[in-house]
């Protein structure tokens, strides 16, 4: 069984400010993020196991080409996108969404 994905709400938001400051410096980085995400999340649903659980059992599946990390929980009946950070950000932001 596939489970869906569903973005939190603090998730979409950090999506959609990616999103747009890559827009911002070109049009095609914008798409290609977009595109790059679109792919983790492909991964992600193909194979929920695929990345290690680390704190509170959140996993992170880092996007390609792009220095962005998208945490992520299973649950029973879905999986549960808690954020989408740069890879440098300070773990604080992701895990108090946990």
């Amino acid at each position: 069984m596939t489970l869906r994905i569903v973005l939190r709400p603090p998730a979409e938001n950090d999506l959609l400010q990616a999103k747009e400051w890559y827009a911002a410096k070109s049009v095609e980085l914008g798409d290609d993020f977009a595109t790059k995400f679109e792919e983790a999340l492909a991964r992600v649903q193909a194979m929920p196991e695929l990345y290690a659980a680390t704190y509170r059992n959140v996993r992170k599946a880092k996007l390609r080409r792009f220095p962005y990390v998208v945490y992520y929980r299973i649950l029973t009946d879905r999986i549960e996108v808690l954020a989408v950070l740069h890879g440098g950000r300070n773990p604080r932001i992701w895990r108090d969404r946990a």
